[in-house]
């Protein structure tokens, strides 16, 4: 079943560039301004209010001219209050000492603790043996940075500037209390591309739908060397934490909201400093995250999509995305409809992503294609499936089992494989392969991949899925 990829956004497994922003830093170049795209402007130029863009004539009309300097006043006015607490994340090679990777951060005590992205700080946390810590300031300070805490699920991360003798400036949180207007005008601050520190303009837009975790939708740009940086309000408090953005959009990207940040800082104010590699204590997190993600896929009942007399399970909609295509017009006599549906749940361990939840169907139907040429395409299409055979690095090579089962009303051919994280004990990545064998030039072929999941949740979520397929006889 050679099913194009439809997850939209991808993280790269470049340690360098997903420390830059995670899901940005696969883009290689900024994109050219749209012709209708009143957000995107030169750096510099006057600001859009949102409504028309400003003629560059003399003729420019003199209220939106206004609107663009009052904007460009307040990116100013925000920056100067910010950037003495801005510094910038370098990850060094202990032996080389050269740079391995760079993101952002921020201060927020006076004795030095810094708010980052956890996909900034991993190898802090991962390979404390082959790589140190600094940040850097506007003004070229350097010293020397010690991971505290980190939070997988929601990608964040504290540490301490190491020997400061002086008290650091440091930005305050806005309360929980005084929520934003959808809309409103907030700004992002970070080091993008390593090439200075930077404010971005845009708006927010409420809370991501069908996040699995709270995200705040970004109306405005993010680019790599800015994850960990700080989005702010008009009085300079911090809302939420750089995280990401979309690839196959413009001005799209992500903030985690603060109070997440605020609860880290919390754990993070007196614990001693991560100087030993800390994959049990990542492996700890993922298996909250892999339990919170089963409950929530055993309590919502699969919806129902239907294939000819075939039922389907798909998820809930509030748990994700599902999208479909129609007929294939290179297989003429046969009628093919595919869905593919994907959680929004993957999260950073490191140089790697884990936490995904994906489906896949296909659906046949040839009635003048004969049972002996259906069979022998429908188990090409079986065949097709592409599963991890090899080990790497981080996973064992996949051992699976096939059976012939029959567990609600529909007899199916069921393939499970299981590959381990070497790292994360207890923890595999699944995959279930399911076909129909009830119909001779029908059929159904369905795909459940499960990221980061233990053994017994992951058998429940197979059984779950399987025990849901049907099949409906025409009265």
């Amino acid at each position: 079943m050679p099913f194009p990829s439809i997850r939209p956004l991808r993280l790269a497994t470049s340690s360098l560039l997903l420390l830059m922003c995670a899901l940005a830093h696969a883009q290689p170049a900024p994109p050219p301004a749209a012709a209708n795209a009143p957000a995107t402007r030169p750096a510099g130029s006057a600001a859009v209010d949102g409504t028309a863009p400003t003629p560059s004539g003399a003729t420019a009309a003199a209220p939106t001219a206004a609107d663009a300097a009052l904007l460009s006043r307040d990116a100013r006015r925000i920056y100067e209050l910010s950037r003495d607490k801005l510094v910038q994340i370098r990850t060094l090679l202990r032996n080389a000492n050269t740079q391995a990777s760079i993101g952002s951060g921020f201060f927020v005590s006076a004795d030095g603790l810094i708010v980052t992205n956890f996909h900034v700080a991993s190898q802090l946390a991962l390979e404390p043996e082959r790589y140190r810590g600094v940040y850097v300031t506007m003004e070229g300070q350097e010293g020397e940075v010690e991971l505290l805490a980190f939070d997988v699920q929601r990608d964040l991360a504290v540490l301490r500037a190491k020997g400061r003798t002086a008290a650091a400036p440091v930005l305050s949180f806005r309360p929980t209390t005084d929520p934003l207007a959808q809309g409103e005008r907030i700004y992002s601050l970070g080091n993008p591309l390593d090439i200075g520190f930077a404010v971005t303009e845009g708006t927010y837009n409420g809370l991501v739908k069908r996040s699995f975790y709270p995200r705040i939708f970004f109306g405005g740009a993010l680019n790599p060397g800015m994850s960990g940086g700080p989005a702010v309000d008009d009085a300079g408090r911090v809302l939420g934490v750089n995280v990401a953005k979309r690839l196959d959009g413009e001005q799209v990207s992500f903030l985690i909201p603060a109070e997440f940040a605020q609860a880290l800082v919390q754990r993070a104010a007196n614990a001693q400093p991560i100087t030993q590699a800390a994959h049990a204590e990542m492996t700890r997190q993922l298996m909250e995250h892999q339990q919170l993600l089963t409950d929530r896929f055993l309590k919502a009942p699969f919806r129902e999509q239907r294939h000819g007399n075939y039922r389907l399970p798909v998820p809930d909609d509030a748990l994700a995305r599902c999208w479909g295509s129609g007929r294939d017009p290179a297989f003429p006599g046969l009628n093919l409809e595919r869905t593919q549906c994907q959680a929004d749940s993957d999260v950073v361990a490191g140089d790697f992503s884990t936490g995904a939840v994906r489906l896949s169907y296909e659906a046949y139907n040839a009635p003048t294609l004969g049972a002996a040429r259906f069979a022998r395409m429908y188990s090409q299409s079986f065949a097709n499936e592409r599963l991890p055979t090899r080990g790497n690095r981080h996973q064992t090579a996949a051992e699976c089992t096939e059976r012939f089962v029959d567990p609600g009303n529909v007899p199916l051919r069921a393939v499970v494989c299981l590959s381990a994280y070497r790292k994360l004990t207890g923890l595999y990545n699944m995959t279930v392969l399911a076909t129909s064998v009830n119909q001779p030039t029908q059929g159904v072929l369905g795909r459940l991949d499960v990221q980061g999941i233990a053994f017994d949740n992951g058998m429940k979520l197979a059984s779950h899925y399987l025990k849901a397929f049907r099949w409906e006889a025409a009265p």
